[in-house]
């Protein structure tokens, strides 16, 4: 992993291949290893001829401005996604294309995700959690050794959603991708009717844990990201 500081903060990240760049936002309770290493999208991608970045934190622009690109495709899952929603509203001249995978209708309608996953982290034990959901994340959050009070205070601090008129003015063609199991994301297919150049994938059969490393998901993105922007 390379560095760099930005407003004090040392910034790790992955960058490898060559060919266009896209930028990729892991979701809640991941890392870049995780998210997008480890279920094989930087080798799927660097195959494809592309460049892949991957990184631990929300600075889209920064990370930008230091590799010196001007423009690049950005995709998230997740809360990754909510990000890339954000930057694309904030900086649009700096985005080609974006990919919000697990994230659907609740980007406008939702408030991230449940208090139930916070109230799973804050649980004495794993054991100690009924709710399924809840358990799934708080599973997760212990197999990356996160901090689990860090991560349910980040659930109740950044419940920012996008309104449809804001959502409306994100011009960029763009991919919404959701499994048809997921409980948390919300509507792939509403979320994309808002879009101006938006459209939607269900990733058959898969969860909000599974649909990441999906197959279809993974060929649907190439697609997307060889089309003419």
């Amino acid at each position: 992993m390379q560095r760099f500081q930005h407003d004090g903060v040392d910034i790790a990240f992955l960058d490898e291949g060559e060919g266009d760049p896209i930028v990729l936002v892991h979701g809640f309770a991941s890392t870049a290893e995780v998210n997008w290493v480890y279920p094989g999208w930087v080798a799927t991608l660097t195959a494809a001829g592309r460049r892949a970045i991957a990184f631990d934190t929300e600075d889209v622009r920064a990370l930008l401005d230091h590799l010196d690109l001007a423009r690049a495709d950005v995709m998230g899952y997740s809360m990754g996604a909510r990000i890339t929603a954000f930057f694309a509203l904030a900086y649009p001249t700096r985005l080609r294309r974006a990919v919000f995978g697990g994230l659907g209708i609740h980007l406008v309608h939702g408030v991230g995700l449940p208090e139930s996953i916070a109230e799973a982290l804050e649980a004495p034990s794993l054991a100690d959690v009924s709710d399924p959901v809840g358990r799934t994340f708080r599973a997760f959050a212990e197999q990356t050794k996160s901090d689990l009070k860090a991560l349910a205070a980040c659930i109740r601090g950044s419940r920012q959603t996008l309104a449809r008129e804001e959502v409306a003015a994100i011009r960029a063609p763009a991919l919404v991708a959701v499994g048809t199991e997921d409980v948390v994301a919300g509507s792939a297919h509403e979320l994309a009717a808002l879009l101006p150049c938006g459209r939607a994938l269900d990733i058959p059969r898969r969860d909000h844990m599974l649909a990441v490393g999906d197959k279809a998901f993974k060929a649907e993105v190439l697609r997307f990201l060889a089309e003419q922007p």
